[in-house]
């Protein structure tokens, strides 16, 4: 029996991680969850969005399972991914995003794997008001969180069978940042030589994404790059409601929805469960339960290829129970 820190969320958080965790039980998978708060109920609870006992709570099981937490915009605690990421070193953030059946989409063939850097950029936070008219923010690129980035990206492709690497960057402008990046990206990958690797500026990435998906495989990038390209990417093939996520270290692995909390539809029961089931199978398969793994992603490529079952975001008129209990069948 394996335990796993599950972090319900806020918002569709509880509601969705409950699909997770009747899936995972449907699929046979020996799973114990050690159930830990972050976000608005856990300031309600703790006094702290990020209690020491849930960050605790992965360390001892390593492993996590994290439903969405609300990020207040402008104001308020800082974002819990962005705290969970830098305190458990999750420095490869990981989106696999890919054409699903039945899901209509004026594109075919996408078959996209984001590898986003996780832990430095303008995501490090390092800021400062100057006076009151000027706020000073400082990006980050290290040599060695830009090579381990450019590693797991690589090796990702080299096991996977993966044909094309691209780096994703803005070292026409931002050239000491930026360049030292490419710069390590560069050196990564003059030791695969049979993945094709190529480089392309982040504007122009966007506009070939909408243009021509099918031509990218893998992607590594900075942060904030990261950040934008994997939503655009999400809305290639249908929405935040489809992609999981995965935030990978040398220690912990933590795996989330991209999607957020969406407290307009909190306890509406019409959330899609699919982003964070297909997030618990990548999770599954982590842990070396490829069986339960491959049972609840053939489980939810079955429910959206019949078009029946399915929540209001993707064309359906079911509850998140309906849309759950439906897979359930099929695992």
């Amino acid at each position: 029996m394996r335990k796993i820190t599950l972090i319900p969320g806020d918002g569709i958080g509880p509601e969705i991680v409950k699909s997770v965790i009747d899936a995972v039980n449907e699929s046979g998978a020996k799973i114990q969850w050690e159930i830990r708060e972050a976000g608005l109920k856990a300031i309600d609870k703790y006094g702290l969005p990020l209690p020491e006992d849930t960050i605790e709570s992965i360390k001892r099981n390593r492993v996590a399972l994290k439903g969405p937490v609300t990020t207040q915009i402008g104001k308020g605690f800082k974002s819990i991914n962005v705290a969970l990421r830098q305190k458990l070193n999750l420095y490869a953030n990981i989106r696999p995003v890919k054409k699903l059946p039945g899901i209509k989409t004026p594109y075919d063939d996408v078959d996209i794997v984001i590898f986003r850097e996780n832990t430095e950029d303008l995501y490090a936070g390092i800021e400062h008001r100057i006076d009151e008219n000027r706020v000073e923010a400082i990006k980050l690129i290290t040599r060695d969180a830009s090579r381990r980035i450019a590693l797991k990206a690589f090796e990702y492709a080299k096991k996977n069978n993966r044909k094309k690497v691209t780096a994703i960057h803005k070292a026409n402008i931002m050239k000491q940042s930026d360049g030292l990046f490419l710069d390590e990206v560069r050196n990564v990958s003059s030791d695969y030589n049979d993945i094709q690797y190529n480089e392309m500026i982040v504007d122009n990435a966007c506009m070939n994404l909408v243009m021509h998906p099918e031509r990218f495989d893998v992607l590594v990038t900075e942060n904030l790059y990261g950040d934008i390209l994997s939503d655009l990417c999400a809305g290639l093939v249908g929405g935040l409601g489809l992609v999981p996520g995965m935030n990978i270290g040398d220690d912990y692995a933590v795996f989330e929805a991209v999607h957020g909390s969406a407290p307009d539809i909190a306890g509406k029961n019409v959330a899609n469960p699919t982003a964070i089931l297909l997030s618990a199978a990548e999770m599954l398969k982590y842990i070396g339960e490829g069986g339960p793994s491959l049972k609840i992603h053939d489980a939810v490529d079955k429910v959206l290829a019949e078009g029946v079952y399915l929540t209001p975001d993707i064309g359906g008129s079911c509850s998140t129970q309906e849309m759950t209990e439906r897979i359930c069948h099929f695992i």
